[in-house]
């Protein structure tokens, strides 16, 4: 493993992953970044405007070949919406369920297929990528506000199995967000929008083209006040690229990209405090005879709140050579992350960096195959973080009680074939060999953690300072993983492929499922169960042995497209052993991760679009999840907490005339979903309504609105998600309510 000094030093970031095969015509610089096999996207002959049907249709046709659950989304399906998230970008998505988190802010909860469904917030259980760029650290977690839809052009999502093409090793899969380059995208652009709770938003694009050069550089800066109280955001952000044609076999581009991201966590409410003042925020438990009632955080003493910044820089340079291409790519990201978090768990600090190389060969002798006939991928990113835990002193930063330094590795290699046989039958089989390391140093060096409480009957008092011994937190583990797949795909008609497979994945914990913070209470630090007894001896870190979680997975699925009317049908069933869960107690403490021993996992993706007439479209997304615990000694069969069984994405577009077209989307979460794992609570289900229109005024310039939640619907957007809830507990996360925005672009 090399030493963070190493880390740092290494000048590039993973500038996308290796593409399968070309066309006979020379190559140029590529436009798009696509992570699919065989993605390698050459540039128009001729200036085009928009990334055009070329790029979007040849992405989908070769994520479309894939055995798998597979999508694929394009910056005009979320044209005339205002202030675009993650959640805008995947929540029409069959298969990937994203919940607003912290009110509207960048950090939803995303989970495919339940991977990192019970952390708080989720930091692991997808490859989440920039360009092909990993926005994961060495270790598998990431900030999912770094992710920046607003900047993409296209965004291919790969869920389950296929995301293992890619390297990938985790058990959800892979999202992939692609900025245009200065040949699908030249000239300026410009835009503003704003409206309720304080949203101010600007972007600034440029780009162009010159001979065998292009480029492109993007900005964009947003503000938001937010729907409750103790609920601003603000975002920066920067992302460019260079493109360049070496020779006729050689092709490179260049990346850079910075994120400043930093948002208040108005943390979780009661019921009656989400029905009846959702705005607000929570200050504790409250004590009724000497007996603490409501648990839950006090988030108006400890002002939870995120401030991450990440710089990332890489090189992809691909070679072609016949039906052989050879992808080569080097990169670095630098990751700064402060998390306050409430009093139980203080306030965490990470600083290092990740360096990535990729190197991939495909061989594609018939250029009329979406997929190389041969393909494998190696994958390697390594890393390491110094890591401080501060008490958290009523929302100020207090005594040092933590210091580690997280090393991690991943190595991954992927091989497979796509052989076709007669009848429009391909074969895929494949096998992915992983192997990661996680490493912590304990560097605290004290013989004694500080802890610190406040009184719970009256908690803006402090009480008396206490320590614990310190121990040793450290540990060196292992984790290997063999993932072999079996794909089938049929395609007895031009516009019609089924397809199945049977297919093993693996993911290893992350650094924040090896160390957690314990033992705390909504009153009083880590290390400190009763805030009254300074002198009790107790840890303030648990360090669980914990095992990689593997699944076996069956799959099959239908595409289809009818007439007016296209069709993206799947179903899957998982067997999965020790999967990973960050439990918490009654109050949202942390407990640390656990291992459960068997869970089952099944679901149903549907997705249905249509254009009914020429002036009338629509499209629906449907998933179904079914989540449960297997013979467990503790919890049964029951379900998995924080997993809606059902939800709906609708939406309709109608062209009132060429320059101006309405619209409706309707997101709803028919049914109940458990709070704890128990299944003790229950977060109701709700349905949101939103309008927009988009008017064209000239060429150039184009406006539009949007009101969002017309109906003000107050509901619960997510919850927190423990092992054993309480009716009376702070767990109940609002979403936001009624809400009116308007936007203005010119394009010139």
């Amino acid at each position: 493993m090399i030493t963070r000094a190493q880390a740092s030093r290494a000048p590039l970031l993973l500038a996308g992953l290796a593409a399968a095969s070309l066309t006979g015509t020379a190559p140029e610089p590529a436009r798009a970044q696509s992570a699919a096999p065989g993605a390698a996207v050459v540039l128009d002959a001729v200036t085009v405007e928009g990334h055009g049907d070329g790029a979007e249709a040849a992405a989908r046709k070769r994520l479309e070949a894939i055995p798998g659950g597979t999508a694929l989304v394009a910056d005009e399906d979320l044209a005339g919406k205002a202030n675009v998230t993650v959640s805008d970008a995947l929540g029409g998505v069959p298969g990937v369920v994203v919940q607003n988190f912290f009110g509207g802010n960048d950090q939803p909860r995303i989970q495919i297929r339940g991977s990192g469904l019970q952390q708080n917030p989720v930091e692991r259980g997808i490859l989440a990528l920039q360009n092909g760029l990993p926005l994961n650290r060495a270790d598998g977690s990431y900030i999912v506000g770094l992710a920046n839809p607003r900047q993409a052009e296209l965004t291919e999502i790969y869920r389950g199995y296929t995301a293992n093409r890619l390297g990938a090793s985790v058990m959800g899969g892979a999202v992939n967000f692609i900025s245009p380059t200065g040949s699908s995208a030249p000239g300026v652009r410009l835009g503003i929008e704003g409206g309720s709770f304080g949203q101010l938003n600007t972007t600034a694009q440029a780009g162009g083209r010159a001979g065998d050069l292009d480029g492109l550089i993007q900005f964009q800066r947003s503000r938001r006040d937010g729907f409750r109280d103790h609920n601003g955001s603000e975002r920066t952000g920067f992302d460019a690229n260079i493109g360049a044609a070496l020779s006729d076999t050689v092709s490179t581009r260049f990346f850079a990209g910075y994120t400043d991201l930093s948002f208040d966590v108005a943390g979780p409410l009661t019921r009656q405090l989400l029905n009846s003042n959702p705005e607000s925020v929570f200050g504790g438990p409250t004590v009724v005879n000497g007996v603490a009632t409501n648990p839950g955080p006090n988030v108006v003493r400890d002002r939870p709140r995120r401030e991450a910044r990440q710089f990332r820089i890489g090189n992809r340079t691909t070679a072609t050579f016949g039906p052989h291409l050879l992808d080569v790519a080097l990169g670095y990201t630098h990751t700064d992350d402060m998390f306050r978090f409430p009093v139980s768990s203080g306030i965490r600090r990470t600083d290092g960096g990740d360096v990535t190389a990729v190197a991939r060969y495909a061989y594609s002798p018939d250029e009329t195959q979406p997929l190389p006939l041969f393909e494998t991928t190696v994958r390697y990113v390594v890393g390491s973080a110094d890591r401080e835990d501060y008490l958290n002193n009523a929302g100020t930063r207090g005594a040092l009680f933590g210091r580690s330094k997280l090393d991690a590795s991943t190595l991954s290699l992927h091989s497979g074939l796509n052989l076709p046989l007669a009848g429009g039958v391909t074969l895929s089989p494949a096998v992915t060999v992983t192997h990661a390391t996680r490493k912590n140093d304990d560097t605290f060096g004290a013989a004694r953690r500080p802890t610190l409480a406040f009184n719970p009957a009256n908690p803006r008092a402090a009480l008396p300072a206490g320590s614990i011994p310190a121990g040793d937190t450290g540990y060196d583990r292992s984790y290997d993983g063999v993932s072999p797949s079996l794909g089938l795909t049929w395609k007895p008609h031009e516009d019609h492929t089924l397809f199945a497979a049977v297919s093993r994945t693996f993911e290893p914990p992350t650094h924040d499922d090896l160390i957690a913070t314990v033992n705390g209470t909504p009153n009083s630090s880590a290390g400190r169960p009763n805030p009254a007894q300074p002198g009790f001896v107790s840890t303030a870190y648990r360090t669980p042995d914990l095992k990689a979680q593997t699944a076996t997975t069956v799959e099959a699925g239908w595409r289809s497209r009818l007439g007016r009317v296209s069709i993206d049908a799947g179903s899957y069933y998982s067997w999965v052993r020790n999967e990973l869960l960050s439990l918490r107690d009654v109050t949202g403490a942390s407990l640390g991760a656990v291992n459960a021993g068997q869970t089952r996992h099944f679901g149903v993706d549907l997705g249905l679009s249509a254009s009914l007439t020429e002036k009338l479209g629509g499209r629906i997304a449907y998933t179904f999840q079914d989540f449960r615990f297997h013979d467990d000694p503790v919890r049964g069969g029951n379900r998995l907490a924080g997993a809606p069984r059902h939800v709906v994405n609708a939406s309709a577009r109608y062209a009132v005339t060429p320059a101006l077209s309405l619209k409706a989307e309707v997101d709803w979460f028919p049914g109940r979903t458990p709070v704890d794992n128990m299944n003790s609570v229950y977060t109701d289900g709700y349905a949101t309504v939103d309008l927009g229109a988009t008017y064209a005024i000239t060429e150039h310039v184009s406006v539009y609105g949007e009101a969002r939640n017309i109906f003000d619907k107050t509901y619960a957007s997510s919850t927190l998600i423990v092992d054993q809830a309480s009716p009376t507990q702070a767990v109940y996360l609002p979403g936001d309510g009624r809400a009116f925005y308007a936007g203005l672009k010119v394009n010139f």
